[in-house]
Parts: C-alpha cells; sequence; structure tokens
C-alpha cells in the first residue's frame, strides 16, 4: 500500500476513535457519589456537554412553613401529598399555580425543613432541563431517597413546542417512572399555556376544542394541581406583622399598619414578597 494511502487511513482511525470517545461520554452517565446525598438535602441540575450533573447547594434557602400565612388549605395539601411520598406510599406530581409572590415557591421550598430527615432530597431545575429527565431519573432510581425535582416558573410560550415532550415524560415514556421520585412546579398560569381570545372563536382553528384540549393536557399531568388566589387586606397586614415580630421591628401597631397599607399601595401589590420587601425597607431605614 502507498505511503499516502498508510498516512490517510492511520488519520481515519485516530478520527473514528476519537469519535468514538465522545459518543461513549454523551451516552455514559455521569458518576454519583451515593455519600453525597447524606451530606446535603438540595442540589441544582447543571446541564453539560456529556448530559449533566447534580451539584450539591451547600447553603439551601430553609423556610419554615408555619411562617407562610393565609395559604393554610394549600400548606395542608402539600404536606399530606409529600408525606405519603416519604413513607413509600402513592403520590402524585404537583402544580403551584396562580397570584405571583404569594408563597409558591416558599411552599416547596419549606418542605425541606420538615421532611429532610426523613429522607427527602430537594433537585432544582430549570424549565428546559426537563428534557434531561431520563437521564436525572437513571441517577436517582437507585438511591435509598425520595427525590422533588423542582421546577419554579414553569410555563411555555405560544409556538413552543417543548411541552409535547414534557407531557411524555410526566407521565413516563418506555421506561417505568422510579417510585422515588416526583415533580413538584410552580407557574403564573393555570395550564401553562398561554391561553388566547382566538381559542374561544375558533378563528385559526377548524376544531379550537381539539387545541384547547391539547393546551390543558400539560397541566393535567400534575396529579394536585393547588392555586393561589389574592391577598386581602386582613392576610397582607397579618403577613406584616408576623416579619415584623421576627425582627424585632421598634414600631407601633398603627404606624406598621400604616405605613404598611402605604407602600402596598406605591407597589401596587398586596401580597407576601411584598410584605417582605416592606419590612426589609423599614428595617434597614430604622437601623
Amino acid at each position: 500500500m502507498p505511503e499516502r494511502w498508510e498516512t490517510v487511513l492511520s488519520r481515519l482511525e485516530s478520527v473514528l476513535d476519537r469519535a468514538d470517545r465522545l459518543l461513549t461520554g454523551l451516552v455514559t452517565d455521569p458518576a454519583v457519589d451515593p455519600a453525597m446525598f447524606e451530606r446535603f438535602i438540595a442540589f441544582r441540575w447543571e446541564r453539560a456537554a456529556s448530559g449533566g450533573n447534580l451539584a450539591p447547594v451547600a447553603h439551601p434557602h430553609l423556610l419554615d412553613l408555619d411562617d407562610l400565612i393565609g395559604i393554610d388549605y394549600v400548606k395542608e395539601e402539600l404536606v399530606r401529598n409529600t408525606s405519603q411520598f416519604v413513607a413509600g406510599r402513592a403520590a402524585n406530581n404537583v402544580l403551584l399555580w396562580g397570584e405571583r409572590g404569594n408563597g409558591k415557591s416558599s411552599c416547596i421550598k419549606g418542605l425541606l425543613n420538615r421532611f429532610a430527615p426523613q429522607g427527602l432530597r430537594l433537585v432544582e431545575l430549570q424549565r428546559w432541563d426537563l428534557l434531561s429527565l431520563p437521564l436525572i431519573t437513571g441517577l436517582l432510581r437507585s438511591q435509598p431517597y425520595r427525590f422533588i425535582l423542582f421546577c419554579d416558573d414553569l410555563s411555555f410560550g405560544e409556538g413552543e413546542v417543548d411541552y409535547r415532550s414534557l407531557k411524555t415524560l410526566l407521565d413516563g415514556g418506555i421506561e417505568e417512572r422510579p417510585d422515588n421520585m416526583l415533580i413538584y412546579a410552580t407557574s403564573n398560569r393555570r395550564h401553562l399555556m398561554p391561553e388566547l381570545t382566538s381559542d374561544n372563536s375558533g378563528s385559526a382553528e377548524i376544531h379550537p376544542e381539539e387545541a384547547i384540549s391539547e393546551k390543558l393536557s400539560l397541566a393535567d399531568r400534575f396529579g394536585l394541581s393547588l392555586g393561589f388566589t389574592a391577598f386581602d387586606q386582613q392576610t397582607y397586614l397579618a403577613i406584616v406583622a408576623n416579619y415584623a415580630g421576627q425582627l424585632d421591628i421598634p414600631l407601633a401597631s398603627g404606624e406598621l399598619r400604616r405605613r404598611a397599607l402605604l407602600w402596598a399601595m406605591e407597589s401596587g401589590r398586596r401580597s407576601g414578597r411584598s410584605a417582605r420587601q416592606f419590612i426589609a425597607d423599614l428595617s434597614g431605614r430604622l437601623s
């Protein structure tokens, strides 16, 4: 064989070998050290060229569910479902939807304080990370812990098609979903998808009821759907008083009420987040 062709074949073999190693790395699950689930209770999924990995969160935002005011029914249902889950009984994926700033994310993060000693672990995902569920499932299936995959502010815009893949992943494809994993998501939208006037008029669809059903079917994958309504003035002031008591704000109740209502009027919101921001501002001023 001419020397030139030997050189070409040698280079080709080298390229194929490199490609084989690259492809093998893409389909091989990253290693998981089981000991890290003993040391840490919260994790973040980080995407990488090889698929991704679980990154421990050294300082998770731990909350006390008892500090969340005005959403007692939601907390009771969420705790009941999670209690079933950590006890090894049947439980549902959960969607928390509704008014912004009223404690949807805080409810889920607050579960760690209560259930981490019973083996609960929280894994934070971004919306686009949900397409990595088959890989994440492979990493967590054999671990002796219970995992909540937490996706905050989940929603899809008109024309986005990723939600169709998510529907399959939530219900499970050909691979059986592990018993030790659930998805808890929050959204400002009840059905996760934009609902247009044309959906009702049928101007863009011959069968508009089918288009509406397609949009509703994603939220249907969450067996437990809990709504957050707007807070009334009494609830808002109760949250303000609770935060003020925790920080020992040196202000008479009447003056605290007056300033809190003025803050709500100027910000245009009566929510738990608004109350927390008001107390942060007030504490800084007074100190």
